[in-house]
């Protein structure tokens, strides 16, 4: 691949104004109602059309159903009604589909790059969980109102720890494959075609990158209904966004989506649901350890965005030398 694929992978994909790359394609509605209603359209079909299919299946003692038949579900779920619709989407509104969803590959030294981004931002992520679970714990102590949040936010926690615990639970190899492939294959094709390729793509239309990314991530942020994990989910999700742009690839956020589920897969089965849950600092009796880890990685972090960036710099120059 050189150098002109790299920063120009289609020829209709470059603002002259901005050197942004932004579609020269003429969408069927406004790019940016598409991202709006595609996000309606999923949340109704996946988050509350899933749930009373859930419920018309299994009732509404769904807990105690057969936990492969849940993951057959789940997995189906998300290819019908994440996948499909941003499939059609962006063939009805902007026909050009392998444009709007990035569908190109990306060199290794790229995907390596982001790679290890995801490995710095991993442990800052579970430190920011730690230092925001201790802090949430001292002001419940001594206010009545965030205690009251607590508990209301515990029981959602619960809720999606009792979710995935049944999810992740096997009893053999053949089942454990089949719990990867659900909870890291799938969701990584099926969230990010939908996520980056469709919804950020749609953005960028309207907004800067990096606004396009973080609109996004927002979105992919609260629709998976983790209360503690919204920020650190809305920063993975910035960070995927980043990559898709960066790169121009799908490629590359699916790697990192199936990585970080891969990884909080295999931790389950190693340590089991108590370990990989567990969002709280409390068990410690200061928090110092922590924030020390948050600013180390924090710091290795903005390096290597820094790095990234200058990386992309320097393949730009070369590619307007030649």
């Amino acid at each position: 691949m050189n150098n002109e694929n790299l920063e120009n992978p289609n020829p209709n994909l470059i603002s002259k104004n901005t050197g942004d790359f932004k579609p020269e394609i003429e969408p069927l509605i406004s790019p940016t109602k598409a991202a709006f209603l595609a996000l309606v359209l999923v949340f109704l079909l996946y988050q509350i059309g899933g749930a009373i299919l859930t419920l018309a299946i299994f009732g509404s003692n769904f807990e105690h159903a057969d936990v492969n038949a849940m993951r057959l579900l789940t997995m189906g779920g998300q290819i019908l009604l994440i996948l499909l619709p941003a499939l059609l989407l962006s063939k009805f509104i902007y026909t050009d589909v392998t444009t709007i969803l990035r569908v190109r590959t990306a060199k290794l030294k790229e995907a390596g790059l982001f790679i290890l981004g995801l490995i710095i931002l991993t442990p800052l992520m579970q430190s920011y969980l730690n230092i925001q679970s201790y802090i949430i714990d001292k002001l419940a102590v001594v206010s009545p109102f965030v205690n009251s949040a607590k508990n209301f936010l515990d029981k959602l926690d619960k809720l999606v720890e009792s979710t995935y615990g049944n999810l992740l639970s096997v009893n053999n190899a053949a089942e454990g494959i089949l719990v990867v492939i659900v909870v890291a294959v799938v969701p990584a094709i099926c969230e990010e075609t939908f996520f980056r390729g469709f919804v950020q793509s749609s953005f960028e239309f309207n907004f800067k990158p990096w606004k396009a990314a973080l609109i996004t991530a927002i979105f992919f942020g609260i629709y998976h209904f983790n209360p503690y994990g919204l920020l650190p989910l809305i920063g993975l999700g910035f960070f995927l966004g980043f990559a898709a742009y960066k790169t121009q690839s799908i490629l590359v956020p699916m790697i990192l989506h199936f990585l970080n589920n891969f990884i909080a897969v295999i931790l389950y089965f190693i340590f089991g649901s108590e370990d990989i849950f567990e969002n709280t600092a409390s068990q410690t009796e200061t928090v110092l350890p922590n924030i020390i880890i948050f600013i180390i990685f924090t710091s290795l972090f903005i390096a290597l965005i820094l790095a990234i960036n200058n990386y992309y710099k320097k393949q730009k120059l070369l590619s307007e030398e030649i």
